[in-house]
């Protein structure tokens, strides 16, 4: 029987269990993939997060997963497919072979890239669409490349891809963008970046490579066609809180409902990072939140022994 299982190794979930194991609790860190990290593995460059400025996202998650190896945190690489309450006392966490007991959990599973939902999204998924800058741009060094977007990471990555592409579009559904002032201050300086207001995408066409996609116009319902050897789509964020939602609440757009201490509505289980509803989703947060929640844990295991 485990203290905590702790699901998810992004940054809540990595901050969770260093603040576990000082706590001397008995943890296990349960994480789909084989590298540490989530979202900051596919992150270019960090340049927010207090005293590591201008840090790399996988020196980053490299660094956060050291300090949790350092203190001797047990990680487990497997995908969670159920969790279930046996009683007031203890869940059983289901993985792929594994059936583990443990009195709390902590959902620190993060988000997953929202799509366009546009005909030949999927069909030429790796194949010139792509929802990783950082990841694949070097691929369109000299070439013409969309972004969609007009949030931060949309910006940052048509900041990238100005480094190495002839030419940029950013294509953002409204008159404005909704990314920080000097992010969108360093955009409109780039020479090889035109963004495209008002404007959606209607489809992304080739035959065996991305080779144009059709945009239209919003306001004047003009549409046209862009030629471009890619593009890279930053729309947002879902959350992956689809087998959790037998367990605990979900607000409408699928996040766990959750305040700023990590306690859910069922008792025992606590959410952490960008699963759960907040204001700001950055590494700062989310370090917090995992931290907050180990608070939460460590009072809840007291109250039972009351």
């Amino acid at each position: 029987m485990r203290d905590l299982i702790i699901i998810g190794a992004g940054p809540a979930g990595l901050s969770a269990a260093v603040y576990a194991k000082r706590a001397a609790l008995d943890t296990l860190v349960i994480e789909k993939s084989p590298l540490s990290g989530g979202q900051i593995m596919n992150t270019y460059e960090v340049d927010n997060y207090l005293g590591m400025p201008g840090t790399g996202g996988f020196e980053m998650a490299t660094r956060f997963r050291e300090h949790a190896d350092r203190l001797n945190c047990e990680f487990m690489t497997a995908e969670v497919t159920e969790i279930s309450q046996v009683n007031e006392n203890y869940f059983i966490i289901k993985t792929g072979q594994d059936e583990i007991k443990t009195r709390t959990v902590i959902i620190a599973a993060g988000a997953s890239y929202a799509k366009l939902g546009v005909p030949g999204e999927i069909e030429l998924a790796g194949m010139g669409v792509s929802y990783c800058a950082t990841c694949d741009g070097a691929f369109f060094r000299g070439r013409t490349v969309a972004v969609v977007g007009g949030g931060d990471v949309a910006v940052e990555d048509a900041i990238f891809l100005a480094r190495f592409c002839e030419k940029v579009y950013l294509i953002h559904r409204r008159d404005e963008l909704r990314a920080a002032a000097i992010l969108s201050e360093s955009l409109h300086k780039l020479k090889n970046v035109e963004v495209l207001w008002d404007t959606v995408v209607e489809s992304i066409n080739g035959e065996d490579q991305v080779e144009k996609i059709k945009i239209k116009n919003v306001k004047t319902n003009v549409t046209s066609s862009l030629a471009t050897a890619g593009i890279f789509i930053a729309v947002g964020m879902v959350p992956n809180s689809g087998i959790f939602n037998q367990v605990v609440p979900l607000n409408e757009k699928g996040y766990i409902i959750a305040d700023e201490s990590g306690i859910t509505k069922t008792k025992g289980i606590f959410a952490s990072g960008d699963i759960r509803t907040k204001k700001l989703r950055q590494i700062t947060t989310a370090v917090a939140d995992g931290a907050t929640a180990v608070t939460s844990v460590q009072q809840y295991l007291w109250s039972r022994l009351d």
